[in-house]
């Protein structure tokens, strides 16, 4: 392999890798498109062609045999990481970062945890919850109940999510169990209205990113990769009201 091709197979490499952090942390595809073709642009190939979907990359450039694709089987919400990688296609497009250099960086940012702490996470969660309580008109005796019920739902989603790989499950557990939560409160004289513990405490459930992507993606006529986004919304919304209709069913 002479000295041009490697260099195309690096420049392969980071457009391939730039797009799959992005798309695995929660970009639309529409960005994630536009940011291949520019890092592409900035190294000299103008004419370049990527298909994505919420599942694969298919990447190529006009005049080279070479087409790579590359699977996508996680995805998870991670902006901060997709910030970074817009920094670095802006850093290669005003030539101010090497293509190894760039590659460097992003096999960094691949293996970085920029989330923040779960201690963190189920904080936010929790009072997030209680916040969603008052705003959909709620009484104050039920600001704890929902936060508690948000909190331990929340913390339910992420330990299934790592141990059980079935897509939809774990928010439908959740969901049973923050329907349960919020009986119990009721139940025991804590809260009042059991309608707006459960509305609050399940919005952290609620997949608000899937949704603006999907209609992101079908506004900039990524009609297949927008569909494909609205669908999983759904049955996220669907497994998070099955949840709790059986607990409001049972009891």
């Amino acid at each position: 392999m002479d000295r041009t091709q490697e260099e195309i197979y690096e420049i392969f490499r980071v457009c391939l890798l730039a797009g799959k952090i992005m798309l695995m942390s929660g970009a639309e595809t529409y960005r994630v498109e536009d940011t291949m073709s520019r890092i592409a642009a900035s190294c000299g190939f103008d004419e370049s062609h990527s298909f994505v979907t919420p599942t694969a990359i298919v990447f190529s450039i006009d005049g080279m045999e070479l087409t790579k694709l590359i699977r996508i089987s996680e995805r998870s919400t991670d902006l901060r990481k997709v910030d970074l990688v817009n920094s670095i296609s802006r850093s290669m497009s005003s030539k101010t970062l090497t293509v190894q250099d760039a590659h460097k960086r992003l096999k960094e940012i691949e293996a970085e945890n920029l989330a923040y702490p779960l201690w963190l996470q189920f904080l936010a969660a929790a009072i997030s919850s209680g916040c969603f309580v008052i705003i959909f008109l709620g009484k104050w005796i039920d600001f704890l109940p929902g936060c508690i019920a948000g909190g331990i739902g929340f913390l339910c989603t992420d330990y299934l999510h790592r141990t059980i790989r079935i897509r939809f499950f774990a928010e439908f557990i959740a969901s049973i169990v923050i329907g349960l939560i919020a009986y119990s409160m009721i139940l025991i004289g804590v809260g009042q209205q059991i309608d707006k513990i459960i509305i609050g405490a399940v919005m952290p459930l609620v997949p608000g990113l899937a949704i603006t992507n999907a209609l992101r993606d079908l506004m900039a006529g990524h009609l297949f990769s927008g569909v494909s986004k609205g669908a999983e919304a759904f049955l996220t919304s669907f497994a998070i009201g099955s949840g709790i209709a059986i607990v409001l069913t049972i009891f």
